[in-house]
C-alpha cells in the first residue's frame, strides 16, 4: 500500500495574483505524494489598489478562491480579514498542516489556530522590528506563536523577533522567488560603456535613501548616472535635490511598469541601488529587488540594512547606511575598474540559482512541511 499523501492547506493573501504569489506552488506540480490547497481571498485592497483574484488552475495546487470578511480597515489594514469557508474546507481536505503566509497577529492566523484540529501550523513570518502591538493583537500574536510548529522565517531579525515574543519551536529560513523566464541576463554584455549607471526600483519615499546616491554622485568624478523607477511622494524631493546638486541631466525618473518592463530596466544598469535607512518603523525585511537584478546579471549595491546584506550575498558591494562619502568612493573604485562587474555578476546569478529561484522556495516549504506534518500525524 502506497505512503498516504501529505495534505496541506496554504493560506496567502500574496497569491491573490497568477502572475506573483502563486508561481512559488508550480515548482510541487506532479509531486504524488502531496496535495496542496491554496486558499486566496476573492477580492484584495493593498496600497490603494483593489484587485480581483485570478481565477483557479494553478500548476501544483488545487486554489481555492474564496470572500472574506473585513478585508481593509483604518487603521488596522489588512490583518482583521477572515475566510467566511474555510472550516467546512478543512473538514474536506483534514489537513496535516496548515501554512499561513500571514504574519502571527493577523486575524487570519487566529481563525486557522482554531479551526486547525490535528494540522500542524506552520507560518512565514517577514516582520523585523521588534515592537509592543496593541489590543488584540498583542494577545492573538501570542496564541498564534504557542500553537505553531514551524517557523519559515526571511530573515534573521524576524527570527529573532518571534522568539523574542515567546515562540520555542524549529525555524526555518525562506526567500521570495523570482520568474527566471522574465528576470534573466542578456547574452551581450553592457559593460562597454563609459559612463556607470545606477539604478533603482520602487517606491519613492525617504526611507529608500535614493538622497544618499544623490549626494555621492555629486561628490565623484567618474560619469555616473542614476535611472530610478518607481513611484511616490518622494519624487519631487528628488527632482529637486538633483537640480541643486547640477545633476538634473543625469538622473531620470519613470513610472511603473509591468515584470517584463522591470527586467528589461534593470538590464540597462551596470549596478542596482538599495539603500534603505533604518527608522523606529522601517527596516528592510527583505528587498525584492535585489534577486530581480541578480537574476538579470546585475549586481547590487546595499546599504548594511535589515536583511539587504544577507540576501545580497557575493552578487554586490554593501555599505554603510546614511554615508554618502562612503558610497562615492565605492563608485570611484568600481567606475574605474569595470572588471569587477563581470564577476559580481556571475556571483549574482549564482545566488539566485541556489537560493532564490520558485524551484528554491518550494523546497523550502515542502521542507518545513514534512517536518510540521510528523507532529499532525503523530496525533492522527
Amino acid at each position: 500500500m502506497s505512503e498516504e499523501k501529505l495534505r496541506v492547506i496554504s493560506i496567502a493573501h500574496t497569491a491573490v495574483s497568477r502572475a506573483a504569489g502563486r508561481l512559488r506552488y508550480a515548482p510541487l506540480a506532479g509531486m504524488v505524494d502531496l496535495d496542496v490547497h491554496l486558499v486566496v481571498p476573492q477580492r484584495w485592497k493593498q496600497f490603494g489598489r483593489e484587485m480581483q483574484a485570478d481565477p483557479p488552475g494553478d500548476p501544483g495546487v488545487t486554489t481555492h478562491v474564496l470572500p472574506i470578511l473585513f478585508p481593509h480597515i483604518r487603521p488596522f489594514s489588512w490583518y482583521l480579514h477572515v475566510y467566511r469557508q474555510l472550516s467546512p474546507l478543512i473538514r474536506q481536505v483534514r489537513p496535516h498542516v496548515i501554512h499561513l503566509w500571514e504574519e502571527p497577529w493577523s486575524l487570519v492566523a487566529l481563525q486557522a489556530c482554531f479551526l486547525k484540529q490535528d494540522a500542524a501550523l506552520v507560518l512565514e513570518v517577514d516582520q523585523n522590528i521588534l515592537k509592543r502591538l496593541p489590543p488584540p493583537f498583542e494577545g492573538i500574536r501570542k496564541t498564534v506563536l504557542g500553537r505553531t510548529a514551524h517557523i519559515l522565517s526571511r530573515s534573521h531579525d524576524a527570527t529573532s523577533v518571534v522568539k523574542a515574543c515567546g515562540y520555542r519551536g524549529p525555524v526555518s529560513m525562506i526567500g521570495y522567488g523570482i520568474d527566471t523566464a522574465i528576470f534573466k541576463p542578456l547574452q551581450s554584455s553592457t559593460f562597454e560603456r563609459s559612463e556607470l549607471v545606477l539604478g533603482y526600483v520602487g517606491r519613492l519615499i525617504e526611507e529608500k535613501g535614493i538622497q544618499d546616491a544623490l549626494q555621492a554622485m555629486a561628490r565623484t568624478p567618474i560619469p555616473v548616472s542614476l535611472k530610478l523607477m518607481g513611484e511616490g511622494p518622494y519624487e519631487h524631493t528628488i527632482r529637486k535635490m538633483a537640480a541643486e546638486l547640477g545633476l538634473t541631466e543625469r538622473v531620470s525618473i519613470r513610472p511603473w511598469g509591468k515584470p517584463e518592463d522591470v527586467a528589461d530596466f534593470l538590464r540597462s544598469l551596470d549596478a542596482t541601488l538599495l539603500l534603505t535607512h533604518t527608522t523606529p518603523v522601517v527596516k528592510e525585511q527583505f528587498g525584492r529587488v535585489i534577486i530581480e537584478a541578480q537574476g538579470c546579471g546585475i549586481p547590487v549595491i546595499g546599504a548594511a540594512s535589515g536583511a539587504i546584506p544577507d540576501v545580497i550575498g557575493q552578487g554586490g558591494w554593501i555599505v554603510p547606511e546614511r554615508d554618502p562619502e562612503a558610497l562615492a568612493k565605492l563608485i570611484q573604485t568600481i567606475g574605474t575598474g569595470r572588471e569587477a562587474f563581470q564577476e559580481k555578476s556571475a556571483m549574482a546569478l549564482r545566488n539566485v540559482t541556489q537560493r532564490f529561484t520558485y524551484q528554491a522556495v518550494a523546497h523550502q516549504m515542502l521542507a518545513a512541511w514534512k517536518a510540521a506534518s510528523m507532529i499532525s500525524r503523530v496525533k492522527q
